[in-house]
């Protein structure tokens, strides 16, 4: 592989002339394309299927990592040693064409072991903070970038409207107004240098499923979809969002991925945008209903509107069918221009191809101390103070017993939720980071203070007991439930010693989505909703123990108890 910018000047073709508008360099690169060269750059392949070698065989245009797909060791250099071993294969092509690499690093570079991992956005909707949310954005592509990567599939603009979604946590609220504020994501990642390409996702209506099923079918009038779910994506299209990934629900019986109204009418043509719009992971297959995609399917979704088809396994079939389709003039050889179009326009605008290889400058800022502070201010201004008898918050220093109890106090897994090193989440000591409880410890000052999980020391005279409880990590799909889930055995368990010791109890809710406590929270001092945190528990103990006051408002109603925009403050 030789550098792009090695070629001779005489013969260096124009779409590799960096003088030239970027129109003129995809018309011409365009013009240079086989068939096979098109339908290559909208294929998108997951590593774990791809070699090197499969990269510059079959012009395969796009990567990704899926959820816990990472390489050995998982570390920020590791995964920039791989990007560039994918990429020099992709410059091995004869046209030279970059790849362009997605993950999704939808709290932070997520992925990645020691990246700083911030709240999910159920959390920074309760921030209310577009600002805030920019400035994480920022942090994000800087971390991103700093392993090769440049394209993030994230934020997530879903407006929820039943918390029994398993992806309750991925979304910022349950009005439209607070993910069409929170669009300032999309320029925090795309604003500045490093610039990721950032994914307004799902579009559209993902957030209301009938019954909060993932996957579901969103049943509304078009006036009803117009106004609560489009609105965000509206925004991230005037914020020049660089992707659209497409939701796996369906509207009113017609699944998204075969939408051509939706696709091309309203998003490409009343909204007017001009970037890359890819399919979810397998998700063509899923517009019959039956495993595994079909031609139909295939020629279908193109023509619907998708410009590139994320299908992690089966990329070879993918080609076959989609260039037969092709051929057979099934989808129009215009569909497939204007998507390779969009495509080879996003890598010219990133300048991938005069620096095609990772930014190594970069990788010092996966997990940074300026990050984790950013992190920090982001817990705690995400925490939602729902109810404080007597003034039990903000607690007392001097001469306090504090027992911290409860699952949830010392476990890094469970308190950055799904979506973290792995793609359902997992519980222990996943990353790096501040534990609730280890932030309870340092912000103490002269209380003392004693874990005890289980509280089996209830009775021992405390001046409060702190209970950090609630879920376990989940993702899409597995986290989806029938009833508005509450505490478990294990959590009732320490409850119930606490209340028989007669100990005033402070609860701190992790969860990723509002709780069913109705029946328990009359017995607390205090509740603290502080959903999914990341990586710095510290912001929690930042505003329990009064340093910072509460200062997040619900973004959902919280069903039984407190009204959408509730909360307290000292």
């Amino acid at each position: 592989m030789r550098p792009l910018s090695d070629s001779p000047a005489t013969t260096r073709p124009p779409y590799l002339d960096a003088g030239l508008p970027v129109a003129a360099r995809v018309a011409d690169l365009l013009a240079r394309m086989s068939l096979a060269d098109k339908v290559g750059q909208m294929t998108q392949a997951e590593r774990a299927s791809v070699t090197p070698a499969d990269v510059t065989a079959y012009r395969l245009g796009s990567m990704l990592s899926g959820g816990g797909s990472s390489p050995t060791p998982n570390t920020a250099r590791a995964w920039a040693d791989m990007y560039d071993g994918y990429q020099r294969a992709a410059l091995d092509t004869p046209l030279r064409v970059p790849l362009l690499y997605g993950v999704d690093a939808v709290h932070g570079h997520n992925n990645v072991h020691g990246a700083t991992i911030f709240p999910h956005n159920i959390g920074l909707g309760a921030t209310r903070d577009p600002e805030l949310v920019r400035r994480i954005g920022r942090a994000t592509a800087e971390e991103v970038a700093g392993t090769g990567i440049h394209w993030d599939f994230a934020p997530c603009l879903a407006v929820v409207r039943d918390p029994r979604w398993g992806r309750t946590y991925e979304a910022f609220g349950e009005v439209p107004a607070i993910p069409e504020a929170m669009a300032t994501m999309v320029s925090g990642l795309q604003d500045g240098v490093p610039s990721v390409l950032a994914t307004a996702k799902h579009y559209l209506g993902d957030g209301g499923t009938t019954g909060g099923v993932d996957r579901g079918d969103t049943r509304l009038s078009e006036a009803e979809l117009r106004a609560l779910h489009l609105p965000p994506f509206r925004a991230a299209v005037e914020r020049g969002v660089g992707s659209v990934m497409v939701s796996y629900s369906a509207w009113n019986g017609l699944p998204l991925h075969a939408h051509a109204y939706l696709l091309t009418t309203v998003l490409k043509g009343e909204l007017g945008f001009d970037g890359i719009v890819v399919s979810d992971y397998n998700a063509v297959d899923l517009i019959d209903g039956e495993p595994g995609f079909t031609p139909e399917e295939v020629r279908t979704a193109v023509n619907a509107g998708l410009d590139m088809v994320m299908v992690p396994s089966e990329w070879r079939r993918f080609i076959a069918v989609l260039c037969a389709e092709v051929e057979a003039g099934r989808v129009p050889m215009a569909r497939v221009d204007d998507a390779v179009r969009r495509i080879l326009t996003a890598k010219f605008r990133l300048g991938l191809f005069e620096s095609p290889l990772a930014d190594r400058s970069w990788t010092p800022s996966v997990g940074s101390p300026a990050h984790r502070a950013l992190a920090r201010e982001a817990v705690r201004a995400s925490q939602v103070l729902l109810h404080n008898d007597g003034g039990a918050l903000p607690l007392a220093r001097a001469g306090a017993r504090y027992l911290v109890t409860g699952r949830n106090a010392d476990d890094m897994g469970h308190q950055c939720g799904g979506w973290s090193i792995t793609w359902q989440g997992s519980s222990g000591a996943i990353t790096p980071g501040t534990t609730i409880l280890d932030g309870i410890r340092a912000a103490a000052g002269g209380a003392e203070i004693v874990h005890d999980p289980g509280a089996e020391r209830a009775g021992d005279g405390w001046t409060a007991a702190i209970a950090v409880l609630g879920e376990a990590p989940y993702a899409e799909f597995k986290g989806d439930r029938p009833e508005l889930p509450g505490l478990d055995e294990a959590d009732l368990a320490v409850l119930a010693r606490l209340r028989a010791a007669g100990v005033p109890v402070v609860v701190v809710l992790v969860s990723g989505r509002p709780l069913d406590v109705a029946a328990h929270a009359g017995d607390w001092a205090a509740l603290v909703a502080a959903w999914l945190p990341g990586t710095e528990g510290a912001g929690v103990a930042d505003v329990l123990f009064g340093d910072h006051p509460p200062a997040g408002r619900l973004p959902v109603t919280w069903p039984g108890l407190y009204p959408f925009g509730h909360g307290l403050s000292y």
